[in-house]
């Protein structure tokens, strides 16, 4: 038997590399159209289920039971955005008190600098006049590029909405497509990791849902306690905002802090504080691992490095779409051969497979024949095992 020719280390590095910038370049390249199709595929992977409900049981043609299902998703959205945009046009009826609120913060930390570093409130108020006419004079610019935002936000959702659609009404002939491009002896893997993805996404999503749900139960329930104004907003964003990890909390933390600062006392500002603090441990010590971790088994490292990368990639959209990403190339990963190590790289310690554990024990094995030198790395990983 003739064994293939086994490629050198810095050929397989430097192919890693450029592929790394080519997918990279695209992605930015192509983010107006990536986006709403993972936003469209994540949203139609959940519908999936409805959809066969809908069709197996009540007899509706696989359009209609796409239609439908799209439809009554999108509804759940609107209907949430409306909640909200109420709760915010009745929160500019406090726009006065508001201001007030801040305009008194204000005189007091003048004062506060008066007394402690010298400068005189006439000084302090011509450095500030001098910023704000060179931040008016972009008040233009800034406009424009608000408006460009909502006007891609509204095209986002639009197209999101069609993606979902259609690939409710096409997903088998692609599944099935996926399945004979690849050789006859692949294709077992192939639909393999087809059917991990799916259940991986549903299971994922589902979380996601009940997670927020119930961290805004719990936001809503914290605020009416403490009797804060616009408890129903703020627990909405608190819930929405907690699906962007270890960032959302601090938003939703900074937002309730403003609004109960602008209609409330001082003192609701340090109980929101502490509520807020409350349910993040609650969230990431019971809700998260019981709810949402056990559906995706990415390491914290990499989340990190991924809500990074996301972010300065894909801004907001890349944070939110991080982890099912790097949960479905993971699937992926472990399922090809030459990928494993990489898939291995994007989970827990915890799931290391035996092939692993014995491979690594070996090595160790020989590095102490050869080698008499103390390592700590090594130590430590011959303890864990």
């Amino acid at each position: 038997m003739r064994l293939k020719p086994e490629l050198p280390f810095y050929l397989k590095l430097s192919c890693v590399l450029i592929s790394i910038v080519i997918l990279g370049y695209l992605s930015v390249l192509g983010q107006n159209v990536l986006v709403p199709i993972i936003l469209g595929l994540l949203f139609s992977t959940l519908l999936v289920p409805f959809c066969g409900f809908l069709e197996k049981k009540l007899r509706f043609p696989r359009s209609l039971a796409a239609i439908v299902a799209t439809v009554l998703f999108t509804g759940i959205i609107i209907l949430v955005i409306y909640l909200l945009a109420m709760q915010m046009t009745k929160l500019a009826d406090d726009w006065p008190a508001f201001q007030q609120q801040l305009l008194d913060s204000f005189t007091s930390l003048q004062l506060w600098v008066q007394d402690h570093f010298g400068i005189e409130q006439n000084s302090q108020l011509n450095y500030i006049t001098e910023t704000a006419s060179k931040s008016i004079s972009t008040g233009t610019d800034m406009l424009a590029k608000m408006l460009s935002s909502i006007s891609s936000v509204i095209m986002l959702l639009v197209f999101t909405f069609l993606y979902t659609l259609f690939l409710l009404l096409y997903r088998r002939h692609l599944v099935k497509f996926l399945v004979i491009v690849f050789r006859d002896k692949h294709q077992d893997v192939v639909l393999d990791v087809i059917i991990q993805i799916q259940v991986m996404v549903k299971r994922y999503l589902i979380g996601l849902l009940l997670q927020m749900v119930i961290v805004t139960v719990l936001a809503f329930v914290a605020y009416t306690i403490i009797g804060v104004k616009y408890n129903f907003m703020l627990a909405i964003l608190t819930g929405v905002l907690n699906i962007l990890p270890y960032i959302g909390i601090f938003m939703a933390l900074v937002i309730g802090v403003i609004i109960t600062f602008a209609t409330t006392s001082a003192s609701h500002v340090l109980l929101v504080v502490a509520a807020i603090v409350v349910i993040h441990a609650i969230d990431g010590n019971l809700i998260m691992p019981k709810v949402v971790g056990s559906k995706v088994k990415l390491n914290s490292l990499v989340v990190i490095l991924g809500l990074v990368i996301g972010e300065m990639t894909w801004g907001i959209s890349g944070m939110l779409l991080t982890i099912p990403v790097l949960a479905i190339m993971k699937i992926v990963f472990d399922r090809v051969q030459d990928l494993r190590p990489w898939g291995f790289l994007l989970g827990e310690e915890e799931n290391e497979t035996p092939l692993f554990n014995k491979t690594i024990t070996k090595i160790f094995k020989n590095q102490e024949k050869t080698s008499d030198d103390d390592s700590d790395i090594a130590d430590d990983i011959k303890d864990d095992k």
